[in-house]
């Protein structure tokens, strides 16, 4: 799961198994398989690095500890 922000300030997490594509138009939009579209507030890269950081502590383990 991604813990992300909105524009307006609050905090959304996604599941990062129904991300699809992740795009800059200028703002970051993550489309879901869903077909739901999110803005973020977070850079492209960051979104990037938070999926591979999940996706690290995951496969290696830790889990959510």
């Amino acid at each position: 799961m991604l813990k992300l922000t909105r524009f307006d300030g609050s905090q959304i997490v996604i599941n990062v198994d129904l991300i699809e594509f992740v795009e800059k138009t200028p703002d970051t939009v993550i489309s879901l398989s869903s077909n739901r579209k999110i803005l973020v507030r977070e850079s492209v890269d960051e979104v990037i690095e938070k999926t591979v950081e999940f996706k690290r502590k995951i496969y290696s383990g830790e889990g959510w500890g």
